[in-house]
């Protein structure tokens, strides 16, 4: 039994070196080293798991919405009234500069239309010239030659 007694009092030793060394440790870290420690553990976990972060982010979020004073909520509510209101604002703007540039692409189709009828009215009597100017040239050639 000395033996086992001399190995616990060995092991007692070990161990009682080991808790100062790591007392000792703790007290020369500063403050700073346990918040360097914490942002690492922080950013690890966010770059492990990216969707839990957010998703927890707004669970925290709406818990500590829920808890504002009326004020708050009434500011929410405010907040989301001005939000529909700018929204039906945005809706009309984009009708108004949508209608404004249909009817002005139908003005210009109607404008093309028009000069593409004029071009075609023009060619239509430029040709039907021609052809009466080459019908009477052809009619004197005709004649003098017979």
């Amino acid at each position: 039994m000395t033996t086992n007694t001399k190995t616990s009092a060995k092991k007692r030793t070990e161990l009682k070196q080991k808790i100062e060394a790591a007392e000792k440790r703790n007290a020369d870290r500063s403050f700073g080293d346990y918040a360097r420690g914490a942002r690492d553990g922080a950013t690890s976990f966010v770059k492990e798991h990216p969707i839990a972060t957010v998703a927890g982010g707004l669970v925290l979020g709406a818990i500590v919405a829920s808890f504002l004073p009326g004020k708050g909520r009434k500011l929410r509510k405010k907040a989301s009234a001005r939000s529909a209101l700018m929204a039906g604002a945005l809706a009309d703007l984009a009708i108004t500069y949508g209608t404004q540039f249909l009817s002005g692409a139908e003005k210009a189709a109607k404008a093309g239309q028009d000069r593409a009828s004029d071009l075609g009215d023009t060619l239509g009597d430029g040709v039907r010239s021609a052809g009466k100017t080459a019908s009477r040239t052809i009619s004197d050639l005709r004649s003098r030659f017979h």
